[in-house]
Formats: structure tokens, sequence, C-alpha cells
């Protein structure tokens, strides 16, 4: 599991003073200090937003309004096997120039009639705090046979699930591909060696495990994305963030609505 101003100043040539005895480019200073002093400061960096504009997270179907979701923690399937604090409605939010890059891929892959499946994309922090406690109960085993069947419970932290994650800053997303027929709404999801969210080493990306078949499908996942600036994280295949500069750096914990 997984989870991102400069300032110049120039200097004035002395002037002769007029009748006030200041020089006029020293009062035209002392005019815009005072004028930006009257404004709001701007918010620190870091500092989580109040809403998803604040943030400039945008649902990523007012891009492409037919996109694919199938947003796991708005459900019960997924590791914890129930619905995922924060996750009121099944939405894919990302800051604007990752959903930029998204529609990109998307239309990319549609010319060679494939199409993405998303499975997350921005998720607050309350979520990845539920992880965590979801973690750290040794008695919840429900879901051990589907997500992690070869490991004990207690190892998935640190080595899956983190405390942060960067999806909470809005420019990682959990996606897999589908092969459409021509001219046809019907798709089926491309085999990828293992299901989203699969806690073992066979979802590493280039694990030496899969079939030839398995790679090349993860191979042409990932070459979209990183034409289009996503990259991809080595032990998820279906995890990618979008490389901003400079990087975002604030968690954000906006329920998705």
């Amino acid at each position: 599991m997984t989870t991102k101003t400069s300032r110049s100043s120039a200097s004035a040539t002395a002037r002769r003073p007029d009748r006030t005895g200041i020089a006029l480019p020293v009062a035209l200073s002392l005019l815009l200090g005072a004028s930006c002093a009257s404004q709001a400061p701007p918010p620190e960096p870091g500092a989580p937003a109040a809403t998803f504009e604040a943030a400039d997270l945008v649902d990523i179907t007012t891009l492409v309004p037919d996109i694919d979701l199938d947003i796991r923690y708005a459900g019960e399937h997924n590791f914890t096997g129930t619905r995922v604090d924060g996750y009121e409605a099944a939405k894919c939010y990302l800051l604007r120039p990752a959903a930029d890059a998204l529609r990109a891929v998307e239309l990319d892959l549609r010319g060679q009639g494939l199409r993405l499946r998303i499975f997350d994309c921005y998720r607050p922090v309350r979520a990845v705090q539920q992880f965590v406690r979801w973690a750290a109960d040794p008695d919840d085993r429900r879901t051990k046979a589907e997500f992690y069947p070869a490991l004990d419970k207690t190892s998935l932290i640190p080595g899956y699930i983190s405390d942060r994650s960067g999806h909470s800053k809005g420019a990682t997303i959990d996606l897999t591909l589908l092969r459409c027929g021509p001219g046809s709404d019907v798709c089926e999801d491309l085999d990828m060696g293992t299901a989203f969210d699969f806690f073992d080493p066979r979802a590493n990306t280039d694990h030496p495990g899969i079939t030839a078949g398995q790679r090349e499908n993860r191979t042409l996942l990932r070459d979209a994305m990183e034409r289009h600036g996503f990259a991809n994280y080595e032990m998820e295949w279906w995890h990618y963030t979008f490389r901003l500069q400079p990087p975002p750096d604030a968690f954000h914990d906006i329920p998705i609505r």
C-alpha cells in the first residue's frame, strides 16, 4: 500500500527627494508594502486543504465521463472487508495535472482497443488511519485467503501498510488495463498475475515468477502510463504516481462524497 515561491527583489537608484523629503521610489515602495500587508497570507506549504477546490483536486469523470471506475474502498470488496472511512462515494479525484495526464493515457489506449479500470485515486488520511487500525487487529482475518494468503497479518506493517500514503497528496492512482471488443463497450481485465491489493511478492511489477503473458500486460500498462509522466512503484504493478514538479507535499483528509 502505499501514498507529496520564491520572490525576487529589485533595488532602485537614488533620486532627488520631492517636497516631502521622501524619494519617490521609496514612497512607492512603502505604498506597495502597505498593500501587501493588508492581504491574507498564502497557505503554509504542506498544509492540508479543506475542500477539493482549494486542493485543486478534480473528479476524473469531468474529463472522461465514461471512464471505468471500480473504487474498491467505497465498498466491501477490499482487504479490510468493509467500506473504508472517507469513501462516501465511488469517485476518483486527482490533482488537475495528474487528471489531465490520465485523460491522455485513456485516449491513447482507446485507440488500441484498451481502457483503464481505476481502483483508487486520492485517498483521505482517515482511510489510511483505518488501514493501520485494521492491520493491528490480529483477530480480523476475514480477507486473508483472498488478499494475503502467504503472510502473517503482523507482517503487513511496515512492509505493505504505512501510516502515511502518497495517495493522500492526490497524484497517485491504482489501476489496471481492460481489453475491449471492436466498437464495443464489453471489456475484460487483462491478466496481471495477481489481483489488486494482493499482499505478496508476486505483485512486484517485475517479479520473475509471473508468466510471459502477464509480464507483457504489466509492461503494456507501464509503458502507457510512463508516456504521460507517471512512474510505477515497483512493489505494486497497479500503483502509479504522476511526476509533478515540485512534488505535492500536503496530505489531505477531505471525505469523498
